[in-house]
């Protein structure tokens, strides 16, 4: 014969949508109660174990007989318990019920109030075995306490508390509700790259027309500002080093222009250059560098980071006799005279090191470097016609000139010190816009490879073909990012980590492929790289732990072994800015070709920029 259940699966034709779902519940009640009925049988079995194991009237069974059966019984108990109380197994909804909702709702809610009280009575009956199992631990052990086998005991109760949490942590990762928007989170991303690839971008001709009518016009501003800026700052910082005593302060040295300015794809105003300014400690003293990979003074939790040491330069030297001897107090060593009597000791805080420590103290370095622009400025202040106030006392050197016809012009000059035999820099402060996550400690520097990006993004320009895209491709993304940012808030996705994504992919793709005419699908890959990246929440640095890097850039052989640094550990711990920053990536593709089509249409013939509105 053939079942109601069976025919119904066949392809009947009696209320197809509530048949499956009553039969569904049958089965899963049926197979709930074959599983306490099976519970009950093993528990009937270990009483009559319990009962042949007793020697004799008024004794119990050893307990190393007992503890493996009691401990597997203990983990299927709690698996059963687990499955039998799960939502999945009774869903409190199921949208495949047409009719009678309410008639199978409350068969449910029967089955279930039965299967608790089937549940309660396994429990009553463990609690009576497990009074039972404790009474005989202590006759046991008070009669022999060397057969007690406590190791046994500990694993299987660990393995059952370990079972359980599992399960439970599973549980509440199928609950509802844990997740507003992000429960179904690699579908979301999966059908977002689907869309980026069906068409959230304009099209070709709209993208080139809205670079050139745009974009184009700020890049062609870049040279003058820059070389208006340069000249200025080279002129203040040697103004800082005559007004700097070269005994005591710190000897400031050539600035180096790092940055979008200086890269050529700045997508908005103003037109900010960005210097770093490298510097060292006066004589006889030296900076000791030590970085995440390489020092054990800086944690792993501060991948990225290091520290810099403050100590005298013939600290450590032994290759005088006066290192190994103890001279009287009426002899003088010759060689070493002038250095070991040039600075006192005690005035390691006056070289800028953090309270107690000789490590040094970027917030020091902050307050020293703006005191000693300020001086600069005074100096010469005296042959221009303009002012120059600080743009923000956050940063060691946010400066803005400011001219009487009201114009203004911004730049930041920041203190750094050089990595040994590189290019590689310890930055005290990074500018506003470069990366999110700050330092919990002032004596930790960030590595900045800036010199070494502009470096590759000029080695690989060279084998592009002419008006390569690579740069547009970066514009037109940092300017829907900013974009976006004025209308959603701050978020911890920034421009550095928009220029990682296209360095990345200036190694991957052939050179033929960054034409022109690809603008849009370079587009589209950039955005597909930064959508895969934030999935995965991992986006490596271009340049620590990268071993296919050209040797012509000349970058450490140490940060090439070391292990590749994520950018976005940042949202493996904080849920929070993670969901802000994918709301602001989702607002940002939902809004980008109407804004470009918006400012395409309402620039007039290409001299007006789209980011002249006061709102970026």
């Amino acid at each position: 014969m053939v079942t109601n259940c069976q025919w119904r699966a066949r392809g009947g034709s009696q209320q197809d949508g509530e048949g499956d779902v009553d039969c569904l519940q049958k089965r899963k009640g049926k197979d709930a109660l074959k599983l306490l009925i099976w519970v009950k049988k093993l528990l009937a079995r270990l009483s009559m174990s319990c009962r042949r194991k007793q020697v004799k009237p008024g004794s119990f069974f050893v307990r190393r007989d007992f503890v493996m059966p009691a401990g597997i019984f203990r983990v299927c108990l709690v698996v059963i318990t687990a499955i039998v109380n799960h939502p999945l197994l009774f869903p409190k909804e199921n949208v495949t019920i047409l009719e009678d909702a309410e008639e199978v709702i409350q068969k449910m809610k029967e089955r279930e109030e039965n299967l608790r009280l089937e549940q309660l009575k396994l429990e009553q009956e463990v609690a009576a075995q497990e009074t039972l199992a404790e009474a005989s631990e202590k006759i046991t052990e008070s009669e022999n306490p060397y057969s007690h086998d406590p190791v046994s005991s500990n694993f299987w109760t660990a393995l059952s508390m370990l079972v359980f949490l599992l399960i439970e942590l599973w549980r509440q990762d199928h609950q509802e509700g844990n997740w507003r928007d992000y429960a179904n989170e690699e579908d979301e991303i999966a059908g977002l790259g689907k869309a980026i690839k069906g068409g959230v971008l304009p099209n070709k001709d709209t993208l080139a027309n809205f670079y050139e009518r745009c974009l184009h016009t700020v890049t062609s501003d870049i040279p003058r500002n820059r070389e208006l800026v340069e000249g200025f700052a080279d002129d203040l910082l040697e103004a800082l080093r005559s007004v700097c005593n070269r005994d005591a302060d710190m000897e400031v040295e050539e600035s180096i222009g790092i940055g979008s300015m200086y890269e050529n794809w700045r997508a908005h105003k103003p037109l900010a250059c960005d210097f770093i300014v490298p510097f060292t400690p006066p004589e006889p003293y030296c900076f000791q560098l030590e970085t995440w990979c390489s020092g054990e003074s800086v944690p792993l939790d501060k991948q990225g980071y290091g520290v810099i040491k403050i100590c005298r330069a013939d600290e450590n030297s032994t290759g005088c006799i006066c290192d190994k001897t103890k001279l009287g107090e009426d002899l003088l060593c010759l060689l070493h005279r002038k250095l070991s009597q040039s600075r006192p000791n005690h005035h390691m805080e006056d070289l800028l090191c953090y309270k107690g420590t000789r490590y040094l103290d970027a917030d020091q370095v902050m307050t020293w470097f703006q005191f000693a622009l300020t001086k600069a400025w005074n100096k010469i202040s005296h042959k221009y016609e303009f002012n120059l106030t600080f743009n923000n006392l956050n940063y060691p050197g946010a400066l803005k000139i400011k001219f009487r016809s009201g114009k203004t012009i911004a730049f930041n000059l920041t203190p750094v010190v050089q990595y040994p035999d590189s290019d590689v820099y310890f930055i005290s402060h990074f500018p506003c816009s470069s990366l999110a996550e700050d330092p919990t400690s002032s004596i930790h520097w960030f590595l900045t490879f800036a010199v070494y990006e502009k470096r590759y993004i000029q080695f690989v320009s060279k084998a592009l073909p002419v008006n390569s895209c690579h740069l547009s491709c970066l514009q037109i993304l940092s300017f829907l990012h900013e974009k976006q940012r004025s209308l959603t808030g701050p978020s911890s996705l920034t421009n550095y980590h928009l220029k990682t994504v296209m360095l990345h992919l200036l190694q991957l793709h052939p050179a033929l492929d960054w034409t022109p005419g690809n603008l849009e699908a370079r587009l589209q890959d950039m955005l597909t790289f930064l959508e895969k990246s934030l999935q995965e929440k991992r986006l490596y640095h271009f340049f620590i732990g990268n071993r296919y890097l050209p040797e012509e850039l000349g970058v450490p052989l140490g940060f090439h072994k070391a292990e590749p640094l994520n950018l976005f550990r940042l949202f493996v711990l904080q849920r929070s800015a993670y969901r802000a920053t994918m709301d602001m990536f989702y607002e940002m593709l939902k809004n980008t070709s109407a804004l470009i089509n918006e400012y395409t249409i309402h620039v007039p013939n290409g001299r007006a920029t789209l980011l002249n509105k006061e709102s970026l």
